[in-house]
């Protein structure tokens, strides 16, 4: 191990390992290394965690990969709760009809009890203070970070009106989708084009939303999904079309998202959500893949959005970043702090990636093209899919793409599933 200047106000402290980014990946990382003798200099941009209405749902694989970390505990006890089922309501599929067709996870990925619900400030504040309990050490409200890769990684950073520098043998950039670390390293960024705008806001006060139930449905030019937050609160979701970005903009945006819930007549609890009260900001982001092939340099690894991320229509991120952390941190713990002993996990995150971004692309065809044309083209393929079991990639967001057959996100089995 590395001698570690103590002390938050050292200007020129040697670690480990330095991570940028003190979210939910950083934090995690920092856990797990820190429990295995290593030591941790977190570096974050924001003095507190804000809302950034993403980061929230944990699919059910997810999960799986927060258990072997160890941290499954931390967040359930920290006010995490399961969705155990997803009922599909839609405009082909309303009311007790979808009821009839709703997905039990456990019945599906039996090692969880479900998709894991929190909210992100209170996930990064658990995560932070647990990494804090262990030893690591956290400065948060940074500027102007500046990173040098090499052998020698070092990180330089104002805070306080103070200039210092950090030196490591690695760096791990786990600053989000707009990361200064893979900026500043020149790291290509690839893109598919933006198909849609996707907005959340948290509500109180739907005390009968029962919190074991999330729902993800389409009708008229909404794609809608509803998730748990425990007590009386969920959090709303709306993919809308670009055409549409007026009326979820201004002043009036609030009240008009939870107004788009109220007139579904697809699901039953619209008057439930018509009586909620907005508790949280409502932020709206473009709909797309982003992704890094090689997400390393010389002393540096990124990893969650920082590495790219997959489009949040099927709520993948979270999932994503913990099997980045899990990968990673096996590596460094084994030894492996150069750009060679990353190879295995540059080369599992494009497969992953991959699979992942097909499975997106399906489900934005399916569930956010509006119209009767797409209408009647989702039924007939979740018919395909649920009745007539073609190969299909969708269950990879739920129990990863990995456990999933390759031959579901070829090419020709995607064709076969939209085929007139």
């Amino acid at each position: 191990m590395v001698e570690h200047e103590v002390g938050r106000d050292s200007q020129n402290s040697h670690f480990d390992i330095i991570i940028v980014g003190g979210g939910i990946a950083g934090s995690s990382l920092a856990i797990v290394l820190a429990r295995n003798g290593l030591a941790i200099g977190v570096l974050e941009r924001d003095p507190q965690p804000v809302d950034r209405v993403r980061g929230e749902f944990m699919a059910p694989w997810g999960v799986i990969e927060l258990k072997k970390l160890g941290l499954l505990d931390l967040l359930t006890g920290a006010g995490g709760v399961f969705s155990r089922r997803n009922v599909p309501y839609d405009e082909n599929m309303p009311g007790e009809q979808a009821l009839a067709n709703a997905l039990t996870f456990c019945n599906l990925i039996p090692e969880v009890e479900g998709a894991l619900c929190m909210g992100h400030p209170a996930m990064c504040r658990g995560l932070a203070a647990e990494a804090e309990r262990l030893g690591v050490t956290f400065v948060r409200d940074i500027e102007d970070v500046e990173v040098k890769a090499g052998a020698r990684a070092s990180v330089a950073f104002s805070h306080d009106a103070i200039r210092s520098e950090w030196q490591s043998r690695l760096v791990g950039g786990a600053d989000g989708r707009n990361s200064v670390v893979r900026r500043q390293l020149a790291m290509n960024v690839l893109a598919d084009p933006p198909h849609n705008l996707l907005g959340g806001m948290l509500v109180d006060g739907v005390p009968e939303w029962p919190q074991e139930m999330q729902v993800i449905g389409t009708e008229g030019r909404i794609h809608f999904l509803v998730f748990p937050q425990g007590d009386d609160r969920v959090r709303l979701y709306l993919c809308y079309d670009f055409a549409d970005k007026a009326l979820y903009s201004g002043a009036n945006r609030k009240s008009n998202l939870i107004g788009a819930f109220a007139r579904l007549r697809c699901l039953p609890q619209a008057s439930m959500i018509a009586a909620s009260r907005a508790i949280g900001p409502f932020n709206s982001f473009s709909n797309e893949d982003r992704w890094v092939e090689d997400p390393t340099a010389t002393g540096v690894v990124l990893i969650g959005d920082a590495a790219g991320h997959n489009d949040p229509i099927t709520g993948q991120g979270l999932s994503i970043a913990l099997r980045d952390v899990r990968l990673v941190s096996e590596i460094i713990v084994a030894g492996g702090y150069d750009r060679l002993s990353f190879r295995p996990y540059v080369a599992e995150r494009l497969e992953r990636m991959r699979r992942l971004r097909i499975t997106a692309r399906l489900s934005a065809k399916l569930r956010a093209e509006f119209g009767e044309e797409a209408r009647k083209r989702r039924a007939i393929v979740l018919r395909r899919i649920f009745v007539d079991r073609m190969p299909a990639p969708s269950a990879a967001t739920l129990i990863g793409p990995d456990r999933v057959p390759s031959v579901n996100f070829e090419q020709a089995t995607i064709d076969a599933l939209l085929a007139p």
